[in-house]
């Protein structure tokens, strides 16, 4: 049963090393999600997993101690999920950038409360499939929390990397409101193409969340909302 959520952001800028002279301006987000993690910690879960979007290629589960990296965007920062992995036993297949900011929060934040897992969805996967993924998770263990990945729309302004379209922010809005008020329904209700046209890869993600949510009786707390570069980011706890 699901018992405690933590909605942050995915963008690789929130490592301070990516972000380089940019560091600063995503202080406040990093400060949202040490505080939603905390949220996380004190639900005492049994498992807690990490769900983010990625392409179909790196779609899938991934166990404690797989690792990451941040080589990509030009920094040689490399990233572990939790502990564990040893001879292997992690697999050799590497986070998505999604999971693997999630897994830097997380060891930022010295994690340690319960065994860990992730998993990367499509981010073109159909609602219904996204529901029924987060209703598979919240099945897990007795007390399951998740810490799901995702940012809202990429076209908020003429700068953005989608570059301004007028339906961002109205998408947004609802995606705060859904988040702040724990509303599966709404979060569920969120338009898969809509999103796709507008580059929220948190979409999936989210809807996952929906999925494993339903009937837990869970509140929300919109912990921080902005949309620097202009892209909508969000931290939200659900306990």
């Amino acid at each position: 049963m699901l018992v405690a959520a933590a909605v942050c952001p995915a963008p690789p800028l929130l490592v301070p090393e990516v972000a380089a002279g940019a560091a600063a301006e995503l202080g406040d987000a990093r400060t949202a999600c040490s505080d939603a993690l905390a949220v996380l910690a004190a639900s005492r879960p049994d498992l807690l997993v990490v769900v983010g979007a990625a392409e179909e290629a790196e779609a899938g589960a991934y166990r404690q101690g797989a690792r990451g990296s941040f080589r990509r965007f030009g920094v040689a920062v490399d990233v572990r999920l939790g502990d564990g992995g040893r001879d292997g036993a992690a697999g050799a297949r590497q986070l998505p950038p999604a999971l693997a900011v999630g897994a830097w929060l997380l060891d930022h934040a010295r994690w340690g409360a319960a065994p860990l897992e992730a998993l990367a969805v499509p981010e073109a996967l159909d609602t219904a499939s996204c529901l029924d993924a987060g209703r598979e998770l919240a099945a897990r263990a007795d007390r399951v929390a998740l810490l799901v990945m995702g940012d809202g729309s990429a076209c908020r302004t003429v700068k953005a990397p989608g570059y301004l379209d007028e339906r961002a922010a109205p998408f947004d809005a609802g995606a705060a409101r859904a988040l702040a008020d724990a509303d599966t329904t709404a979060l569920a209700a969120l338009d898969a193409g809509l999103a796709r046209e507008l580059q929220a890869a948190g979409r999936a993600p989210w809807q996952v969340l929906a999925g494993a949510a339903e009937g837990a009786g869970l509140g929300g707390r919109l912990l921080y909302e902005d949309a620097p570069y202009g892209v909508g980011y969000f931290v939200a706890t659900w306990s």
